[in-house]
């Protein structure tokens, strides 16, 4: 599956300077780590957020948001911004500043 190349360069951008910050390809896409827990990835054309139960609840009430599903199930804590949700620069960073706070607090891997 393709995904895109483009988001995943904004997201580099983004998470530059960020210590712990690793990139790996999964689930089709490209995922970004935080001392070893997901913290954003790219599914096709939209950005995976990981943001807890919580702030997850929140995100899925706001515009261009939907539950981030690839098995048929979704998973609680994860969302999927669509690309109009994070047509700007300070829109995905936004985004995975939200992410960046939750995995924080999870222990290393």
């Amino acid at each position: 599956m393709v995904y895109s190349s483009s988001l995943a360069a904004r997201i580099r951008q983004v998470l530059a300077g960020h210590k712990g910050v690793a990139e790996k390809k999964m689930f089709g896409g490209v995922g970004f780590l935080l001392h070893g827990n997901m913290l954003v990835g790219v599914w096709q054309s939209s950005l995976i957020a990981r943001l807890g139960a919580e702030q997850g609840d929140w995100a899925l009430q706001q515009q261009h948001v939907v539950p981030f599903e690839v098995t048929g199930r979704p998973m609680k804590g994860w969302v999927m911004i669509e690309p109009d949700g994070i047509e700007n620069d300070g829109q995905l960073t936004d985004w995975i500043e939200r992410a960046t706070t939750f995995v924080s607090t999870l222990p290393p891997k």
